[in-house]
């Protein structure tokens, strides 16, 4: 009940936003774009979601590995189950392998979400497909904590889709746009390490090692600061 009461308060605009975002907010007031990468830190998160209904389903798991110099620090790392409002078990089991006794034991949104943002820190949030990670993170944040994350995202499938479009063309020298950007076949197609699908700390490792060789390859023509990766995966911060 108190969940509820405080996510109908904070909807109705009856509180302040949640200390953590102000914090948030305040550590991306003067945010430079035009820096090294490897002075930006990085945080590259994956969330498992009860479906893709935009307005109805929920978050039920957080993973998330910050990259920090460049390389992937393996002592920080975040992955936390969630409660949600209404759990279907075939839904949560059978996609997720995340078992409905799991989700009935963690905790809520309205208290994992925090502990997220003070993970975040001052890093970039990067994903595969960002946007849809991003739009449920906002819409719950802003449902419990009054308010939307700051951190800047970065998406790892247009970064993929602009460095293979520079690289194929047909015969007819136009884009080839028939070739998969999934997650999966991305890593295998560049032979990366091979992580779980369809858990959010393991799904978030595979797109950090997918983000470190496009910046590679990116960096080998010439892109350096972030600014200039911004303009190359035609990101908006």
């Amino acid at each position: 009940m108190h969940s509820f009461l405080d996510s109908l308060r904070r909807m109705l605009s009856l509180d302040p936003p949640h200390p953590v975002l102000l914090k948030n907010k305040e550590q991306f007031a003067d945010f430079n774009q035009g820096a090294p990468l490897n002075e930006y830190t990085f945080v590259v998160c994956d969330t498992e979601l009860t479906g893709l209904n935009k307005r109805k389903d929920e978050i039920i798991s957080i993973g998330a590995v910050r990259i920090v110099n460049l390389q992937i620090d393996l002592n920080q790392t975040f992955h936390r189950y969630i409660q949600p409002a209404n759990i279907n078990p075939n839904d949560a089991t059978l996609i997720h392998r995340i078992t409905p006794e799991e989700l009935k034991k963690a905790n809520r949104a309205v208290d994992i979400l925090p502990e997220f943002i003070e993970f975040c820190d001052n890093g970039l949030i990067v994903g595969h497909f960002v946007g849809l990670d991003m739009h449920f993170l906002n819409r719950t944040s802003r449902r419990f904590l009054g308010g939307t994350l700051s951190n800047p995202g970065i998406d790892t499938m247009r970064l993929a889709r602009r460095y293979k479009d520079n690289g194929k063309k047909d015969h007819y020298g136009h884009h080839d746009h028939a070739t998969s950007y999934t997650l999966d076949d991305l890593t295998k197609e560049f032979g990366l390490p091979v992580f779980k699908s369809h858990d959010a700390l393991e799904d978030a490792l595979q797109t950090a090692y997918l983000f470190l060789y496009l910046l590679k390859k990116f960096k080998d023509g010439g892109i350096n600061s972030l600014k200039d990766l911004y303009r190359a995966g035609r990101i908006r911060s």
